[in-house]
């Protein structure tokens, strides 16, 4: 293997990122990542310092969330890895694209007892989709292409790189293959069969409910579900999760589902005979908490395959992109008025307390 001394494998692992899109790394900078920081004085890439580690790992986290684009973070090695774990579980639980990038000790202390060495790759496993440590300087072209395709890729979640201090000082491969090409993934579209019988249970049911769960807000669906709500007429609750997915002036909008045991959205979910669950969750919101008998029929529109739970027994599934299945089942249904009594139960069966913020109006 030819090695150029004009650029080390660190040098290359930022021309990665840089090809990933990435514009913001959040983290602290430590003995075994400066070669990385070196790299990112000449890169377009911001280095965001943060006092904690945790704080880098919820940073990226949350930025995963609102762009869709992985969140980079980074840490050094042993308690500075460790200090991620939080964020970097908390983004793998809720769906958030994130990849964690941690330095390491050389890959000759590693067989030893060796200061703050930790195998960072059985830490992260248990809460990553993919963990790879970085042995060859010519892999790393590969394996940062793979974190963002599994992190970014359906179900979203984090995906974690170990870098040994030796390994990101050691010169990249002299005529390194060109950075691997990053094509975006189209989602794909529902079955037209999914699409039909899931309108045709909505024009039998007669009290209809949208559970709309933490998918909708990542897939910019927010405007699609509003639209199919109030064109059908059929309330919305969302998880807290999805706070923001429909206008809260919109005479569909039936506010959160969460904490509360008997609040008014739980007596609307009770009454309903279909709940239309769009890019739900059931980590968000357990359905033995809302489907307990089970007595719903259900109708999971996402992007991926519902989680197997025998309280989330689903009568269709319509897998494929959101916005698009919605616009179709929209087509096929017919508009219902909104329940006469929708409302009246809103406003009897939520008796506020002054535990209760003064600032939630009802209609």
């Amino acid at each position: 293997m030819k090695t150029s001394s004009s650029k080390t494998a660190a040098k290359l692992l930022v021309e990665c990122l840089e090809n990933e899109g990435v514009q913001y790394i959040f983290g602290l900078p430590g003995e075994e990542n400066l070669a990385v920081m070196e790299a990112l004085k000449d890169s377009k890439i911001r280095f965001i310092l943060t006092r904690h580690e945790q704080g880098a790992a919820f940073m990226a986290d949350v930025y995963g969330r609102l762009t869709g684009k992985a969140g980079v973070c980074l840490a050094t090695l042993g308690p500075g890895a460790t200090n991620l774990v939080t964020g970097v579980a908390d983004a793998n639980s809720d769906g958030a694209p994130l990849v964690a990038i941690t330095g390491q000790v050389g890959t000759e202390r590693m067989h030893i007892t060796s200061h703050q060495f930790l195998d960072l790759t059985k830490i992260f496993e248990p809460i990553t989709k993919r963990t790879k440590l970085v042995l060859r300087p010519d892999t790393i072209n590969e394996i940062v292409r793979l974190a963002f395709k599994y992190a970014q890729g359906e179900r979203p979640g984090a995906t974690h790189i170990d870098l040994p201090v030796d390994i990101a000082k050691l010169p990249a491969p002299e005529n390194e293959a060109p950075l691997l090409k990053v094509i975006e993934t189209n989602t794909g579209k529902a079955e037209l069969a999914s699409i039909e019988k899931a309108a045709g249970e909505i024009f039998q049911a007669k009290c209809p409910v949208i559970l709309a769960g933490n998918e909708a807000i990542r897939k910019n669906s927010a405007k699609a579900i509003t639209k199919f709500a109030e064109s059908l007429h059929i309330p919305v609750i969302n998880s807290m999760m999805a706070k923001g997915v429909i206008p809260a002036d919109s005479s569909c909008y039936l506010m959160t589902i969460g904490i509360p045991n008997r609040d008014y959205a739980n007596l609307i979910l009770e009454k309903a005979d279909l709940v239309i669950a769009i890019g739900y969750d059931i980590v968000e919101y357990a359905p033995i908490k809302w489907n307990k008998n089970p007595a719903h029929k259900i109708i999971h529109v996402s992007n991926s395959q519902a989680h197997i739970n025998k309280y989330y027994q689903c009568e269709v599934q319509v897998v494929g992109d959101i916005a698009d299945s919605l616009g179709k089942i929209a087509n096929r249904s017919a508009v219902r008025e909104l329940p006469p009594d929708l409302f009246a139960i809103k406003e009897s069966s939520y008796k506020p307390t002054a535990k209760i913020s003064p600032w939630i109006n009802f209609r």
